[in-house]
């Protein structure tokens, strides 16, 4: 059994200790992806979500500056068929009973109508916690020529986790846009960003990734 361990400061004094929390490369060739921010999610009307409003119109605020760059940009929702979401056949929702509501052609799996999306954005249908979990969503990044990827959406300990942790696994540098993430309870969403930050990706605020996308676009015209 270990002991209670340090808090406050000295927790993130024993990371960098631990040699943990270093700074990310900035990439030349981003892609964003936008985890979840579906109704089911995003609007506290339905079992699984949350009033994620601020959330939203953050995100809706990176999603333009992306495009404004020429960014590469994947919208993901989570969708099971009727004989999956009534089913046992998926191991989450046996953990998960909740997320059986999200069915596909319903309500709750529906992108938010206040996000900026557009007919030729990509959207990915996933089954599990990552984006790149049983999707191309890999495959695209490569083949748009993505070195590094921003990552934001909900939940943020859950699907924004897993899924900047494959970010990394699958060999992109990783950023996670603080105010475009977004939980039910902040004690789980704090926690999945201190964890973020010292392992896997740099966590920023909404000014330095619009600031971070505005340069490509200088840089792209200068050429």
């Amino acid at each position: 059994m270990t002991g209670a361990g340090p808090h406050g400061a000295d927790v993130e004094q024993l990371y960098r200790t631990a040699g943990f929390g270093a700074a990310v490369p900035r990439g030349r060739r981003p892609g964003l992806v936008v985890v979840d921010l579906t109704r089911g999610f995003t609007e506290d009307r339905f079992p699984t979500g949350s009033d994620l409003t601020d959330v939203v119109a953050a995100t809706g605020r990176l999603i333009e500056a992306a495009r404004a760059a020429g960014v590469f940009t994947v919208f993901t929702a989570i969708a099971y068929r009727p004989a999956e979401a009534h089913g046992d056949t998926v191991a989450w929702l046996r953990k998960a009973p909740g997320l059986r509501g999200l069915v596909e052609g319903g309500e709750a799996v529906a992108l938010d109508p206040r996000l900026p999306v557009l007919p030729e954005d990509h959207l990915l249908v996933k089954k599990g916690a990552s984006a790149f979990a049983g999707t191309p969503l890999a495959a695209l990044l490569t083949a748009a020529g993505c070195d590094s990827v921003l990552v934001c959406g909900a939940t943020t300990s859950g699907c924004v986790r897993a899924t900047a942790v494959d970010a990394v696994q699958a060999g992109f540098d990783t950023l996670v846009v603080r105010e475009c993430t977004g939980d039910r309870a902040r004690g789980p969403h704090d926690a999945a960003l201190f964890d973020l930050a010292a392992k896997y990706a740099d966590v920023v605020p909404l000014d330095e990734a619009i600031g971070h996308l505005t340069a490509l676009t200088t840089k792209e015209n200068a050429t």
